[in-house]
């Protein structure tokens, strides 16, 4: 049975998408800002005195803010249909804990006394990133982002993709090495 790879998008080389993590984005993937001026907030005593016309126009303006959020659509992939319809239809907000329980954040943190416990934790965890092989790092990344997106035996066929991308790779020749001699491999992106 001979099987065909389609993908969502044009297949490019693989590299990382734009992202938080990706330094060439230009950007991260959510940037939150306060508001200054009419804009700064979604006042129900103020959509009160809206007229249809122009709750219209506000939902559309604040849809167009929240574009790509999905909740919709990544919850019920997250928690399952249920849950996420109970979360959606309550408009319930989850405390950090209870997120880390359900598995929608990694790691919940207790803030500490210079208020950056987060990002010190998101420290650490670069820090633990950090030493690993920058190429299959950023391989894995486009791996899962891409292979989440299809089924399973075409994500097989992308992480195999992935994986001869990194074949001919230093990185990889400097990890059998480390093994081999039991050290710490020392990777130079290449």
């Amino acid at each position: 049975m001979l099987r065909v790879l389609c993908l969502l998008r044009p297949w490019r080389p693989l590299r990382a998408r734009g992202c938080a993590s990706d330094g060439a984005a230009g950007g991260s993937e959510i940037q939150v800002r306060a508001l200054a001026g009419p804009d700064q907030g979604a006042d129900l005593k103020e959509r009160e005195q809206m007229s249809e016309a122009e709750v219209g126009v506000f939902v559309q303006r604040l849809r167009g803010l929240m574009n790509d959020i999905g909740g919709t659509q990544r919850l019920p992939r997250c928690l399952g249909v249920a849950l996420a319809k109970e979360l959606i239809f309550t408009g319930r907000r989850l405390s950090g804990t209870e997120a880390h329980v359900l598995g929608l954040v990694n790691h919940a943190v207790a803030q500490n006394e210079e208020g950056d416990a987060a990002y010190q934790r998101a420290r650490a965890l670069a820090q633990e990133i950090l030493p690993q092989a920058p190429i299959a790092v950023r391989l894995g990344k486009v791996a899962i982002d891409r292979g989440t997106e299809v089924d399973i035996a075409s994500g097989m066929a992308i992480e195999g993709m992935c994986y001869a991308q990194n074949i001919p790779t230093r990185d990889r020749l400097e990890g059998m090495a480390a093994f081999r001699e039991k050290r710490t491999p020392k990777f130079v992106g290449k």
